[in-house]
Parts: structure tokens; sequence; C-alpha cells
């Protein structure tokens, strides 16, 4: 390698790629492994075979079709980890429907954006969970539903919406989850039989929300082929076969949990294991122990939950081997302490965006603790990856630029936005991701910042823009600037900078109250400071760089 060696390299591989729908790999995987455990789900008491699997699969899919859905409609779930979760993302991809995955944080401003976004037309959601009552939220976005046959709804808020599935019960106006499946009779299960060769791997089959700078959520638009052959990917470069057991702590709605996590299973027999409705870190231990899983995932954050735990010493975590920690960078020590304590002695790091299905970099089973904590590892098989300055020419080795990739795995678009498609996908095809990065003479990459103003904290990705437009709503601010600054636990948190109208009296309480039930939890500033002014270039510019210095000192972090 000489000194003059470029900033590109390409995940070279002799594996082909996947070229099936999901679908048809599902019925592949039932096929081979139909008596083998696919998918247990602690909190529910569910443990079944992936034959088992398929009969709920294909029963909810013949209910879906019978229900009026057609191919290319889009259905979203708003829901925490479960069965049923599992269940929609197979029975949509059957049915050729385009599934819409919302966070479970989401309140009622974001859920409404999502679904009128993308033209929703049916909806899968829980009851509840923790703080979000969502049966009630639906009925305070469309109060119609109450008085609506099920099927037949008719919003003025929600107008593309139509049905309503909710899981765990039967509200007025709403399919019941399990009931859906009995409205399938032998001309839609016959149906679904004819769409299967029609349905193509290049069809849009996920809509995944991300934000961005410009404040409202974008609609990433993945195919089967993205989604399929990245999660094929994943569990090759960590070896699963049919004797492994994946635990799965994080969220369904996330690349991280359906892709990192189910669609690496499916393609290799691996069972998966949901510890329960949302991450906890003694029943994480619990699963593991429990069902003797060889494989744990989670952002750092999650690992250190629970080797702190103070019944870490009470679970037998022998059985594990391998892992994925991704979402944020991984503390030298965290990593130490899961091989040594956890026994994940082939843990792997991950990188990428939602919008790249998402993994474009991962370490390998082999590499050293250095280039397991110092780097995201090289590129992923038949990926290219490159870094470039500003005028967009790759730089050398070891020099920091901007992030970009290209290949099967970068989307289709946000959908119905073409205008920032086209910022986010240069004319050849690669995705330039706001990441600044470096890359070795061995081609792992390490990531060195963001040029984009986006905040991680916990593993969640939250854009400041977002939180400002909506704080621009309350009436008494006149302006707001949200930042992110040091923190501990999460690595960082979010802080507002607020200038309240004159002759308006605002608190602290008033403004996380404003933001209460509206925004979701993560988004909500912990800090919040009133000033009289920003710090500003001549020519207007914000400088958060100034203010999160300035704040960072203030909270004592120097």
């Amino acid at each position: 390698m000489t000194d003059l060696a470029l900033s590109y390299a390409h995940g070279a591989s002799d594996q082909p790629m996947l070229g099936d729908t999901i679908g048809i790999q599902f019925d592949r995987t039932v096929a081979r492994w139909g008596d083998r455990i696919g998918l247990i789900v602690h909190q529910q008491g569910i443990k079944w075979t992936w034959a088992e699997l398929a009969e709920h699969v294909d029963a909810f899919a013949a209910g879906l079709v019978a229900i009026g859905l057609q191919p290319g409609d889009r259905i979203g779930i708003w829901s925490p980890n479960n069965a049923e979760w599992i269940i929609t993302q197979f029975a949509t991809a059957k049915a050729g429907l385009i599934l819409v995955n919302i966070n479970p944080a989401y309140r009622l401003s974001e859920v409404e954006y999502a679904l009128n976004k993308v033209g929703c037309k049916a909806l899968v959601t829980a009851t509840q969970f923790k703080t979000s009552d969502y049966i009630g939220m639906i009925n305070t976005l469309a109060p119609e539903l109450a008085i609506s046959h099920p099927g037949e709804l008719h919003s003025a808020r929600l107008p593309m919406l139509k049905a309503v599935i909710q899981i765990g019960g039967d509200a007025s106006g709403t399919f019941a989850f399990e009931k859906v499946a009995h409205h399938g009779r032998e001309i839609h299960h016959q149906r679904l039989r004819e769409l299967a060769p029609l349905l193509q791997f290049d069809d849009p089959i996920n809509i995944q929300f991300t934000s961005g700078t410009t404040g409202q959520p974008k609609g990433a638009t993945l195919t089967h082929h993205n989604i399929l052959n990245n999660g094929y990917f994943i569990g090759e470069v960590l070896n699963y076969t049919e004797l492994d057991a994946v635990c799965v702590p994080v969220p369904m709605y996330h690349c991280f949990g359906m892709v990192i996590g189910v669609l690496a299973c499916v393609t290799h027999g691996s069972a998966i294991v949901f510890p329960g409705e949302g991450f906890d870190p003694l029943a994480t231990l619990q699963a593991v122990s429990e069902y003797r899983c060889t494989s744990l995932y989670g952002v750092p954050t999650m690992f250190i939950a629970e080797l702190d735990h103070p019944q870490f010493r009470k679970f037998d975590m022998t059985s594990l081997r391998t892992g994925v920690m991704a979402g944020a960078p991984c503390p030298i020590e965290v990593m130490r302490r899961a091989i040594r304590d956890m026994h994940l002695t082939e843990m792997t790091i991950c990188y990428g965006m939602t919008e790249t299905s998402p993994v474009s970099t991962q370490t390998r089973i082999g590499d050293s603790i250095e280039q397991q904590v110092s780097t995201v590892g090289r590129a992923h098989p038949h990926v290219e990856i490159k870094i470039i300055d500003a005028d967009g020419r790759i730089v050398p080795r070891g020099v920091k630029g901007e992030f970009c990739t290209r290949g099967y795995s970068v989307m289709q678009g946000y959908w119905g936005d073409s205008d920032k498609t086209a910022e986010a996908i240069d004319d050849a095809g690669w995705m330039h991701t706001g990441d600044l990065a470096t890359m070795d003479a061995d081609g792992y990459c390490a990531i060195v910042g963001r040029i984009k103003d986006m905040v991680i904290r916990g593993g969640e990705n939250v854009y400041p823009r977002e939180i400002e437009e909506f704080l621009y709503t309350h009436p008494a601010i006149l302006d707001v600037q949200v930042f992110g600054v040091p923190d501990q636990r999460f690595g960082e948190e979010l802080c507002a900078w607020i200038k309240v109208r004159s002759g308006e009296d605002l608190t602290e309480d008033d403004v996380k109250a404003f933001c209460k039930d509206q925004i979701a939890h993560y988004k909500v500033p912990r800090y919040i400071k009133f000033v009289e002014d920003f710090p500003m270039t001549v020519t207007g510019k914000m400088q958060k760089y100034l203010m999160r210095a300035r704040m960072t000192e203030e909270l004592g972090f120097n």
C-alpha cells in the first residue's frame, strides 16, 4: 500500500447475492428448517418452529388480502417488539404490501405526519405500551373510528387510512389482529400463491422514517433486495447457522431489529429471540441464559446496563459467542468486559444508516480489539465505500472526509421527495452519509464526526431542526436552537437554548409540558436555557459549536 493510496474500497465477494423476494426466502427457510425453533418471544410465552410461524404468517397474509389490501398499498405498524410484529413483517412481504415502520415512541403530531406522508391504507397497532396509549391516540386523530365499521374508516385528519388492526384488543371500528387471519378463505390463499412469482425483488417493501435537517422525517424506501441481502451478509459475517439463537433486545421499528436481527436469522435458519417488548437488561440476561443464545445485539448503553446489573453474575452467559454492537461508538472497556464477562469473543461492530439497509461496514470475527473499538470495520460484501473532500474528490487514506457508499444496499429514495433523494444520492449512485470518516491502509474506517448536526442519544438519531420546528409552534418562543451536549449514560443529551417573546413568561417545566405526548420522549430536551441572544457569525449563521462549548462548560463536563 503506497502513501498515495486513495480512500476507496470494494467489498469483493465470491458469495452471490440472493435474488429472491422476502416471501420466497421465508418459504425456503420453512422448507429447509421447518421443524427447528424459529421464534421465541419471552414475554408472550411463545416458542414456535419455523413451520408454526409460517402458519401464522400465511393466515395473516390471506386476511390482509381479504380485507381489501392490494400490492403496493402501504400498511403501518406501530408497536413494540412482539410476535405480531414478525408475523406482520413476513405477511406484508408475501402480500406485496409496503410495511411502514412507525417508532413506538411517536406521539400525535409525528404519527399523523407519518401516516399521511406515505398514505397508509391500514395500520397495525398495539393497544398500549409504557406511557403510550396507541388506541387512544388514534381515536384522537380519527374520532370517526369509534362509529366506523372495521375497514371502512373515513377520517378528516387521516384521509388515506381505512383499516386499523389492533394487537391485543378489539376497540370500536378496529379489526382484532388474531381475527384478521380468520378472514382469509381459500380464494385469498390462492391469490397469495398467484402473487408470489409476480412480486419482484426490486419492488419497494419497507419504509422507515429518518429525520433530517429539514425538520420533518423522510421515508427511506427499501426493497426486498436491499434488506434481504443486507441481513444475509450480516449473518454470513457472523457465521450464523441453524444452530444459532439470536437475542434481539433492540426495537423492530429500526433496521437494527428488523434487518440485522430478523432477516439475518431468516436467511440462515437461526432462531429469533425477543426478551421483551422493549429493552430491559434483566429480561435480556434471562433470555440469553434460558434460551442459550449464541448472539446478542445492542447499542453500547444496553451492554453497559447488562454488565452493570446487580444480578448479572446469576446468569450463565457461556452460550454466547458473537453479536453486533452498533448505533454509537463503543468504549474500549465495554468491549473488553463484553468479551471477558459475556464470552462475546466474536463480537462485531456495524456502521450504516437506514438509507443503506442499514450496514455498509462491519468488523470481522478475528479482528483485533483495537480494530473493534477504534473502527467500524471494512466494506461489507458487494458494497463500495469512499471518503471524499468538500469538492467530491476521493481523499488519500488517513485523511478525513465524508463517508459515501454505493451498491445493492442503497435505498430507492425518500418516499414522495425526489428533491431530498437527489441531495442524498448523486448521479453516480453514491449515498452521501454526512458522516466524517477516515480509512486506514487496510480499508478499516473510523467515524470521526458528523457534517450534519445530528445528535445520537443512546443509539437514537435525533435531528435538532425537527425539534426546533416543533418548539417554534409554541406562541411564547421567539427563537430556539437545539444541540447535543455530552452525557455519560446516553453519549449525548439534548439541550435547547430558547429566546422568549417580549412580554411572555416561560419556564423549563412549561417547555417540557408542551413537548409531552406531542414528540417522542427522547426528543424532549433534557437541558433548557433561556437566552437573550445566540452566538452568530457576521452573516447571521448560528454557531452551535460555541453554544455546545459554553453549555458543556456550564454543566461541568470539561
